[in-house]
């Protein structure tokens, strides 16, 4: 589609339906390829409030920067994709430059940055309905455990809870772990 930024921004606005449009029109390649590695953009940080790059505590703070960061990272052909949550995923495919690129979907991208619930990072973003839905090609997961945290249990019964559904929809899914 080759949207720029303003464009998206009226897109958004104007006519909604045609991101689930562009997301379903998306050129799709095979998962893995050539040497069987996968090289992807981390585009779900600052979901989570995690801004800070070499020293900027607000590197990622403005959309209209990252979009134009991950566009010529995007252009490198080594690049396989990027993993991003919805809305930075439907704003690079409003730009064309996931075409014949790999999708990943981030899931879970409640456990804001230095809260108290850090650790107990919720299901906010994709479920496996909707990547399946949206066509993206797998869905990722960062588990945080915490073995000083009761709460970290629930967390992994839920987790398998979403690997599961992930299964059924036969959406594969890369896991994060992180202690």
């Amino acid at each position: 589609m080759g949207l720029s930024f303003e464009q998206i921004k009226e897109l958004r606005a104007s006519d909604p339906g045609a991101i689930a449009k562009a997301l379903k029109g998306r050129k799709r390649r095979p998962l893995v390829q050539g040497d069987g590695n996968l090289f992807l953009l981390a585009a779900d940080h600052p979901a989570r409030g995690a801004l800070a790059v070499n020293g900027n505590p607000v590197a990622m703070g403005s959309r209209k920067e990252l979009l134009e960061r991950f566009a010529t990272a995007l252009e490198n052909p080594k690049v396989d994709g990027v993993l991003g949550t919805p809305d930075v995923v439907e704003e690079l495919t409003l730009m064309g430059l996931l075409e014949g690129k790999i999708a990943v979907g981030s899931m879970n991208r409640g456990g804001l940055k230095g809260s108290s619930f850090e650790f107990d990072d919720r299901y906010t973003a994709y479920t496996a309905a909707s990547l399946k839905q949206q066509g993206l090609d797998m869905g990722k997961n960062l588990l945080r455990i915490n073995l000083q945290d009761p709460g970290t249990v629930r967390t992994l019964e839920h987790t398998a809870k979403v690997i599961d559904e992930c299964a059924k929809h036969e959406i594969p899914m890369l896991l994060e772990p992180f202690m």
